[in-house]
């Protein structure tokens, strides 16, 4: 699934991939799938992107935003967004098929859920996509102390942790997936309520928040996702289901994997108590 740092990845590989390339071809919708979402109807993404020229690729929290003069791309959260240098060895079936000038073909696949937008810039009201572009970045020096504590007071101290960092879009970006890796970083359980935090564990967590992101985003994202290219990030996981079942990487314990708040969550009941 997309977040931030796989975001990050996949906008930069694409500045440098598809950049100044214009479009030749667009398939939309060629195998429906019930949660796969366009912005209005997909039959009209031809008209809309044909002959136009990308000009830059932007990650905005858990999105790639692709401008192309007044037009935008965007693909959400859920997308599998493949390059691939000609148009052999396609996947069969795909949701959105975009082939530039140079015979390069940019593929999108859908397997749980995920949005390929297409639609005139300002012309998008969706809420998550304008949070987005407001948030800050845990990566900007903006996001700092202060600006994280008014985070953390915003929410309820009998709220968990996991609930005031993947949830209601406080951190856009920030899901079910990097989360893991935060929490065992500042050795923290995604079950501890706020109010239990001590001043220094509130510090780890926020230095973990910052550290665990960028330490992915500069790997090329989780080696749980794979990048424009279709090849798994840098960034080895310490807790994911590659990890379930192995032994912690600081006590030797075998972690533990449990169903919280709509996800899976990992975690070391050594390290991590609540």
């Amino acid at each position: 699934m997309i977040e931030i740092p796989e975001c990050i990845t996949i906008a930069k590989q694409m500045n440098e991939t598809i950049a100044g390339k214009a479009i030749k071809k667009v398939i939309a919708n060629h195998s429906p799938h019930k949660f796969a979402f366009y912005f209005g109807e997909p039959d009209t993404y031809s008209k809309h992107l044909v002959g136009k020229r990308v000009d830059t690729i932007t990650p905005l929290a858990g999105y790639v935003e692709v401008s192309l003069g007044t037009t935008i791309m965007l693909f959400g959260d859920g997308v599998n967004i493949r390059y691939f240098p000609n148009n052999d060895s396609l996947p069969p079936k795909h949701q959105l098929l975009v082939e530039f000038d140079d015979l390069s073909v940019m593929v999108c696949t859908v397997q749980m859920y995920g949005g390929m937008w297409v639609f005139t810039d300002g012309e998008n009201d969706n809420p998550y996509y304008i949070a987005a572009k407001q948030a800050i970045s845990p990566l900007s020096d903006k996001f700092d102390k202060i600006y994280f504590m008014k985070l953390l007071n915003s929410v309820s101290g009998t709220s968990s942790v996991k609930a005031f960092l993947a949830t209601e879009q406080r951190i856009p970006g920030l899901g079910n997936g990097v989360l893991q890796d935060i929490l065992f970083n500042a050795r923290i359980n995604p079950k501890s309520k706020i109010k239990t935090l001590s001043d220094v564990q509130i510090d780890n967590l926020f230095e973990s928040v910052k550290y665990t992101l960028r330490s992915m985003a500069i790997l090329g994202g989780r080696d749980t996702e794979k990048d424009f290219f279709g090849n798994f990030g840098g960034y080895a996981t310490k807790l994911s289901n590659k990890t379930y079942k192995k032994p912690c990487p600081v006590c030797g314990r075998e972690i533990i994997r449990q169903p919280y708040l709509g996800g899976s969550i990992y975690f070391c009941p050594t390290c991590q108590t609540v």
